[in-house]
């Protein structure tokens, strides 16, 4: 037996959805003045952080200081280097496994 989806049930989900929205912007707001000084990273910056990502996630648990995305960053071309870098993670996966099965 198959459900379908009520009205009442669209509803609730867009309820929920508009109460996850406002309580967000309830969000303290970072302070990233500090962050804005000194070296300004590019594409082989965000290639490397995209790399050190999986790393960077489990050590900011427990270290405030540890940031996945640096925000003194040159745009486009660190976003670009980020995407590749932690994009690679999953394509090096891919491989071996195309290997193992033949």
């Amino acid at each position: 037996m198959k459900k379908s989806i009520t009205r009442k049930g669209v509803a609730i989900a867009l309820l929920l959805l508009a109460i996850v929205m406002i309580f967000t912007g309830c969000a303290n707001k970072e302070l990233v003045t500090e962050c804005l000084k000194g070296q300004t990273y590019g594409f082989w910056g965000g290639l490397w952080h995209g790399i050190i990502a999986p790393i960077d996630l489990i050590a900011m648990l427990w270290r405030s200081d540890v940031s996945v995305f640096a925000q003194n960053n040159n745009g486009a071309w660190y976003a670009f280097g980020f995407m590749i870098g932690s994009g690679g993670w999953g394509f090096l996966g891919g491989n071996r496994s195309k290997s193992w099965k033949r």
